[in-house]
């Protein structure tokens, strides 16, 4: 066998064997993985539906445009682009569709739960804009409105961004979109974690309030890797020719050949996402976060916020004793993997950051429910209080693969 078939298997069993709490990983369904392992991976289609530069893509025409239904519908928007191969070229076309360089931007600072794209210095939103922050209230972990308000009638961005990585609360759209109204800055939703949330009802919708709303199709939407772009209706009304400038950016202008089989999984999601079954997961995805913030409460632990009103939990764990990188380090040695991350006014570097990030999506999947919550947060703080026990973190993976093998992976 090849050395990569037998790494896959590996994979497959770690995947098996372990508690999944990074909340931007999921488990698609098989349907997806076989359309993402389809022979559309063989064919180059350059270009849009009906405007291809290749032939031979009739049929693939009526795939990306199922894509492209589906997404409206389920979002509901008149337009969008399912081109995107993942979420921060997605980001990138916004910019290129409705900035130039140089220009004010503003989003949420990286260390108080933004993304790189949103304006990070290191990244190149950073460098080729003018980025402007907006934080979180360090008592409250939450976002003072009025404090946004103020730096955006100061600095006149020309763009706004909405959304974050590691905020466990929700987004406020309205007021939002009465201070992107203020300064006449386009304002634009990236949703990539509360999509799935989004599409089955226990997540605000933005698309009211926003022009463009940008998304990956993994995460809460259970998709494979690629990412989404929808103009809503008051982005039409603002500018007649965004969602064409948004297209010309994907593509010619960002992107070549789009990855077809990654379109037909992401229509594949989007049909799922539209189901009953969909909705009653996403609700329990959102009930097992409440469940579990308040486990680890009980259990001592310090919550950014005091708690999470989505799919996502954020711990400082300076009470603790324990660093973020330790932390995940200790958990994953029992089968509980997570990702170390920085709180806001994170008094140590990203590298070995204060907190840890935790999620509920796969083990949601998994079928787990209330009374798995509870005992996760127990093995969770089982492990932080003897994190340097080799014995009992065995002890605790034992636990961990008994639970798994509780619920299947269901393929």
């Amino acid at each position: 066998m090849d050395r990569v078939f037998e790494l896959i298997e590996l994979e497959e069993k770690r995947q098996r064997e372990t508690i999944n709490l990074i909340p931007s990983e999921n488990y698609v369904s098989r349907a997806v993985l076989e359309a993402l392992g389809s022979c559309l991976v063989n064919k180059y289609a350059e270009g849009y539906p009906d405007k291809r530069y290749y032939q031979g893509n009739l049929i693939i025409d009526e795939v990306e445009n199922l894509a492209i239904e589906r997404a409206k519908k389920l979002f509901l928007v008149p337009h969008a682009n399912v081109q995107p191969y993942s979420g921060s070229p997605a980001n990138q076309a916004v910019y290129m569709a409705c900035c130039n360089l140089g220009d004010t931007v503003m989003g949420m600072d990286l260390s108080a739960g933004g993304h790189l794209t949103h304006g990070s210095r290191v990244s190149f939103s950073g460098k080729y804009y003018r980025p402007v922050f907006y934080s979180v209230e360090e008592q409250t972990g939450r976002i003072d409105y009025s404090l946004v308000l103020a730096i955006a009638q100061k600095e006149k961005p020309k763009l706004i961004w909405v959304g974050a990585t590691a905020y466990p609360r929700f987004f406020d759209w309205e007021e939002c979109h009465k201070i992107a109204l203020s300064v006449g800055a386009y304002l634009v939703a990236d949703i990539s974690h509360y999509a799935g949330l989004v599409a089955g009802g226990v997540y605000p919708s933005p698309v009211p309030f926003v022009d463009i709303v940008t998304s990956t199709t993994h995460k809460t939407l259970r998709g494979p890797r690629g990412a989404i772009i929808l103009v809503t209706d008051q982005g039409l009304q603002k500018d007649q020719e965004l969602a064409k400038k948004i297209d010309k950016a994907v593509f010619p202008g960002l992107q070549g050949g789009p990855h077809e089989n990654a379109i037909a999984a992401i229509a594949v999601c989007l049909a799922e996402a539209a189901t009953d079954e969909f909705k009653q997961y996403v609700k329990q995805v959102v009930i097992n976060s409440a469940v579990l913030a308040e486990e680890l409460k009980k259990n001592g632990f310090n919550l950014v916020s005091g708690g999470t009103d989505n799919h996502l939990v954020l711990i400082d764990l300076r009470n603790k004793n324990i660093l973020g990188k330790e932390a995940a380090v200790a958990l994953e040695k029992a089968g509980i993997i997570c990702n170390a991350n920085s709180i806001p006014f994170d008094p140590n570097p990203p590298m070995n950051p204060s907190g840890i990030r935790l999620g509920t999506p796969a083990i949601t999947t998994r079928g787990m429910k209330e009374p798995e919550m509870k005992e996760v947060a127990f093995l969770i703080s089982r492990v932080i209080d003897n994190f340097s026990d080799g014995e009992i973190l065995q002890e605790i993976l034992q636990k961990v693969k008994l639970l798994t093998a509780r619920f299947p992976i269901n393929r």
